[in-house]
C-alpha cells in the first residue's frame, strides 16, 4: 500500500525539534544519532549521483549495505526484538569491498603520488572522489557515535565505511566506463 496523502510523509511531529529512532525513543534532532544517519544518507545520495554518471553497478549493493548500517544505528540494541530482526554487517560485506578493490587494481595500478581530487582523471572519476570525501566524514561520524553511545555492535559498520572510502579512492583513480 502506497502513501496517498501528505500526512504519510509530513507528520509535523518534528516541528518542535524532536524525532524518534527505530526503537521509538524520542531524541532532539541535533542528537549525534541523526547527524550520523544524515551523513550516511548523504553518502548514499552522493553514490546515487555517481551511479548515474558512471553506471558502476556495485553502487546499488553498497547503497543497500548503507541502508542496513543506518537501520542498525537507528535501533537501540536494548530493543532485542526489533534489533534482532535487522540485517547485520558481516565480514562478508567487508570482503565484498576488498574484492572490488582488488578487481580495480588488477585493471590498473595507482601511481604512488599525491592526487588532486577530481582533476587527475575524468569527470566521472571526480564523482568517486566526492563520494570518497563524504564516506570519510560518515566514517568519522560513526566512530564518534560508537564512542559516545558505547555501540561496539557497530564495529563491522565502521570497518565497512573505512574500506568503502578506500575503494572510492581507487575508483577515482582507475574507473573506466565500459
Amino acid at each position: 500500500m502506497g502513501i496517498k496523502d501528505v500526512s504519510g510523509i509530513s507528520t509535523k511531529k518534528g516541528d518542535k525539534g524532536h524525532s524518534r529512532n527505530y526503537s521509538n525513543e524520542e531524541l532532539p534532532k541535533d542528537d549525534i544519532l541523526f547527524e550520523t544517519l544524515g551523513t550516511i544518507d548523504e553518502l548514499s545520495a552522493t553514490l546515487g549521483i555517481t551511479f548515474h554518471h558512471t553506471n558502476y553497478e556495485q553502487i546499488k549493493v553498497i547503497q543497500k549495505t548503507l541502508q542496513a548500517i543506518n537501520a542498525l544505528i537507528a535501533t537501540n540494541p536494548i530493543n532485542e526484538e526489533r534489533y534482532g530482526a535487522l540485517r547485520k554487517i558481516t565480514e562478508q560485506d567487508i570482503g565484498f569491498i576488498e574484492e572490488e578493490e582488488a578487481k580495480q587494481l588488477l585493471n590498473k595500478e595507482i601511481e604512488a603520488k599525491f592526487h588532486l581530487p577530481g582533476t587527475d582523471t575524468t569527470k566521472n572519476n571526480a564523482y568517486f572522489d566526492y563520494a570518497r570525501t563524504v564516506a570519510r566524514r560518515a566514517e568519522r561520524m560513526v566512530v564518534k557515535f560508537i564512542n559516545r553511545r558505547e555501540r561496539d555492535d557497530l564495529s563491522y559498520s565502521r570497518s565497512y565505511l573505512n574500506r568503502l572510502s578506500d575503494l572510492l579512492f581507487i575508483l577515482a583513480r582507475n574507473f573506466e566506463n565500459k
